[in-house]
């Protein structure tokens, strides 16, 4: 009798803590994947990795100050024991820390246990060298999540993933000049901005001033990444896992956006570069369209300013102008241009399009600001991949 009764309290016992375990792991929520902040308010919060040497770390602070601009600044662990220093200054700064990893792995190669321990040691140690957390805020490194990342970020208790779009590229070795162009470029609000305090990114201290200052002028208000979320609008963007299979084209379709929407959401230059397991943020209806006195145009392989400029029937010294261009043949593939149109009024009929060499229906939609379904519907095509040479296509407008 005595041993049914231990079996019977002991299966009870398992019983419940399958049931406390389950519920658990349901209530811990997927962290939230951000590249921007959806609001019409002029903020934008810069940010910066901090990875092994920190070389410009102060040198960043100094500017910041000098500036009265607040930033966010993505710890890793490693970087936190060669320079502890440096992480007390930035904390005494008032700055916001975020957890950038403790190795800095590609988090997609990596179990739950593992993600885990890789934040719980960075939190750990900057905490004990700041006292202040990096919760609830979380950075891939090389950018590198899906939706096992998303998952067991938010179970370790990181609610916000937090990306960018706008990538400076500064670890390249980039000119400051290069590097502010890349920012001014592509500014809007909500913006987050992608830095590095590492010696590979010496030009980065030298565009901060200048950057800055242009900013400002431009009526932007510098925040932290958490004070950057507040301002995220009610109807935030969704979030989608690419599968094998998609396309920008099938995705688009799938939620009623077009590809260069989409594209430009997520900062892709080229659409036939997604890959499996990419997350993506896709940019909802509510979403405050450019304003109507210019558009933006990325540069593509072949394209000269003239070129752009005949296409959107302004002039190149207008291109040139307008995006603070010197030398009118030095673009580069993936530049973004500001085209500037107002005083162009585009027509409310259709247009026609010859189709040339290279062309395909992708290319030709975005080249005139409308979805390749359109284009399809309006020219009795059923294969958007059979188009030809020399084809005169209607393009709806």
């Amino acid at each position: 009798m005595k041993r049914k009764v231990i079996r019977g309290a002991m299966a009870l016992f398992i019983l419940l803590a399958m049931v406390i375990t389950q519920s658990i792991s349901v209530s811990a929520a997927a962290s939230k994947f951000v590249t921007s902040v959806n609001t019409t308010s002029k903020v934008v919060a810069l940010t910066f990795d901090d990875g092994a040497d920190g070389a410009n770390t102060n040198k960043i602070l100094d500017i910041l100050a000098k500036n009265n601009v607040k930033a966010t600044f993505f710890l890793t662990g490693s970087g936190a024991n060669n320079h502890p220093q440096y992480i007390k200054n930035i904390a005494a700064k008032g700055h916001q820390l975020g957890n950038h990893s403790y190795t800095h792995p590609d988090f997609t190669k990596l179990t739950a246990t593992q993600m885990k321990s890789e934040l719980d040691r960075t939190e750990a140690l900057i905490k004990s060298l700041t006292g202040k957390t990096t919760k609830p805020i979380f950075r891939a490194p090389f950018g590198a999540v899906n939706s096992t990342v998303l998952n067991g970020v938010g179970a370790a208790g990181y609610g916000y993933t937090i990306q960018w779009n706008i990538d400076t590229i500064d670890w390249k070795g980039l000119t400051a000049s290069q590097i502010n162009t890349k920012v001014q470029t592509n500014i809007k609000p909500g913006s987050i901005v992608l830095m590095h305090t590492g010696a590979g990114a010496p030009g980065t201290p030298l565009a901060l001033p200048t950057m800055i200052s242009q900013l400002k002028a431009k009526g932007y208000k510098f925040v932290t990444v958490s004070q950057l979320l507040a301002y995220q609008n009610t109807s935030t963007n969704k979030t989608y896992t690419v599968k094998s299979g998609d396309t920008l084209y099938s995705i688009a379709r799938t939620y009623g956006v077009t590809v260069s929407a989409l594209a430009a959401a997520n900062n892709i230059t080229n659409y036939s570069l997604i890959y499996v397991g990419q997350v993506l943020i896709i940019p909802g209806t509510t979403v405050t369209p450019p304003p109507s006195t210019t558009v933006k145009y990325t540069v593509k392989s072949g394209d000269t300013l003239y070129k752009i400029a005949t296409m959107y029937n302004t002039t190149v010294a207008k291109i040139a102008v307008a995006n603070n261009i010197t030398n009118v043949n030095s673009i580069y593939v993936g530049q973004v241009l500001i085209i500037p149109t107002t005083t162009v009024t585009p027509p409310t009929t259709t247009v026609k399009y010859t189709v040339k060499s290279g062309d395909t229906l992708y290319k030709i939609a975005t080249m005139y600001n409308t979805t390749v379904a359109k284009i399809a519907a309006a020219n009795n095509i059923t294969n958007v991949n059979s188009i030809y040479v020399g084809q005169v296509l209607t393009i709806p407008k």
